[in-house]
């Protein structure tokens, strides 16, 4: 094997598209209960005040590539995922709950290890009569 070809097999092997071979592994990131401050809503009172609203995310990611390393950038971190909905939600105002859950889900899949997210936002106090009412929505990498 000539030293082009080896480096064409490798560039080939290691490239964005080898990533999503059928059969390669996945594993489970998942973020439970995070609750933020988030302007979102359509009334008055919901551009004028943060409300309390509740993120669940599943995320379905590639499972680390070659020679298992105790390494966090082997690994999709829940940290980046909780950073990344942070950012988001701190971006501003939205009218719809589910807006804020499709650019979450926009943001978490910018990362191409992630495959699907699964992003379930609740609004805490829109009635007093519930617990909680929102949107779950499920999202693939194209």
């Amino acid at each position: 094997m000539t030293t082009t070809t080896a480096k064409s097999l490798f560039a080939q092997v290691t490239s964005p598209a080898s990533r999503s071979l059928p059969g390669r592994a996945l594993a489970k990131v998942f973020v439970r209960d995070l609750v933020l401050p988030a302007l979102v809503g359509i009334y008055d009172h919901e551009r004028a005040a943060p409300q309390r609203v509740r993120v669940n995310l599943e995320l379905q990611v590639l499972d680390r590539v070659g020679p298992k390393r105790d390494a966090i950038d082997d690994v999709v971190s829940y940290e980046d995922a909780v950073n990344s909905v942070k950012a988001v939600i701190g971006a501003g105002h939205v009218n719809l709950l589910e807006t804020l859950a499709e650019d979450i889900a926009d943001s978490l899949l910018s990362d191409p290890r992630i495959r699907t997210a699964t992003v379930r936002l609740e609004k805490l106090d829109a009635f007093a009569e519930c617990g909680a009412v929102g949107i779950e929505i499920v999202r693939t990498q194209a």
